[in-house]
């Protein structure tokens, strides 16, 4: 078998192992009710999983190759953008502090040391 059909049956296995996982929880809860705990517990697993993404990009940069940044610089701006996200609870207002506030210390870092 050649390499590209090895390489579509392998991205068709995969969705539809996707799809069967996915549905498999609507077919679970479609019938039942799901219990308050389960629904409270289910509102944390995006930020969960979102922090499971964005920590080690912020922590250890060395792993990723976007460039040479600070990772000092990065956690500052992290920090930033912390602050502004449960102060103002904003997507774009958190993105625009993080962002900004990592490029503004690269800008000026180099030419204060």
């Amino acid at each position: 078998m050649d390499a590209p059909l090895k390489l579509w049956l392998v991205i068709g296995a995969v969705g539809l192992l996707n799809y069967l996982s996915r549905l498999s929880f609507i077919a679970i809860f479609a019938q039942r009710t799901i219990p308050p705990w389960l629904v409270r517990a289910l509102r944390y697993v995006p930020a969960a999983m979102l922090t499971a993404l964005i920590v080690p990009m912020i922590v250890a940069p060395s792993l990723q190759s976007v460039g040479p940044v600070d990772p000092d610089l990065r956690v500052l701006a992290a920090l930033v953008a912390g602050v502004v996200a449960f102060q103002s609870g904003g997507t774009l207002k958190t993105l625009i502090a993080g962002m900004g506030t990592l490029w503004l210390l690269q800008v000026l870092l180099p030419h204060l040391a």
